[in-house]
């Protein structure tokens, strides 16, 4: 489990491209000091597991479906990555509840600057907008950001200074895509209730059993 702060950021040294998967070497340094083979990297968010390790860099396997999910395979040698190691149990929980697996990319629309912040417009898949609320928690490349705007086609977050200076966010540029991982609070509500693509079904029959939707709404959980 990862916070999405970001510890470091590295470069990509060497990739090594199989049929379908690839093996990354990314050179960093503070993250490195703790890290065993075998430990779980999030690289642009995306979890990965250090397969070598030495005071400089480290290699992990990509396999087929990461590809498929993310925005990996675009990575080339000299690119930048945001790095953040798994969460000590005695860590600071300074972001949110971050897994390290994708959801999917989307798509930089748009950069604005206003004053000392940058807003981000980010265009995604209706099944990605479907989880993302106003003011909830998103990952972008591994970063934990509050979404300051949603609606059915965009979302966007403001960068401060600091988050801009110690990730790669604003190095891309309108068209890049971005790894995005939903708040995992919100998918596992919309696979237990049943509710497919964010949208509530409140015609669910109120002899069904259970939890019943309309209870929700009218205590304001949805």
């Amino acid at each position: 489990m990862f916070t999405g702060i970001i510890e470091e950021i590295g470069i990509i040294k060497a990739i090594a491209n199989g049929a379908k998967s690839a093996v990354l070497t990314i050179e960093a340094s503070k993250i490195l000091g703790d890290v065993k083979i075998g430990d779980s990297i999030a690289v642009n968010g995306v979890c990965l597991t250090a397969t070598t390790v030495s005071s400089s860099k480290f290699t992990a396997d990509v396999m087929a479906e990461t590809l498929r999910r993310s925005s990996l395979g675009n990575l080339k040698v000299g690119s930048k990555v945001n790095l953040e190691r798994a969460m000590a149990a005695d860590g600071r929980f300074g972001g949110h509840i971050v897994s390290g697996h994708i959801d999917g990319t989307g798509k930089i629309i748009d950069m604005t600057r206003e004053d000392n912040a940058v807003w981000v417009t980010i265009g995604a898949s209706p099944k990605i907008i479907g989880l993302i609320v106003e003011k909830g928690s998103i990952a972008i490349d591994g970063i934990s950001l509050t979404v300051a705007y949603v609606d059915d086609k965009v979302f966007k977050v403001s960068i401060i200074p600091h988050t801009a200076s110690e990730t790669t966010l604003l190095s891309k540029k309108k068209g890049d895509l971005v790894n995005l991982e939903n708040d995992i609070v919100g998918k596992y509500v919309e696979r237990l209730l049943g509710l497919g693509d964010g949208k509530a079904d409140l015609s669910i029959p109120s002899n069904s059993g259970g939890l019943e939707l309309s209870t929700l709404v009218e205590n304001g959980f949805i």
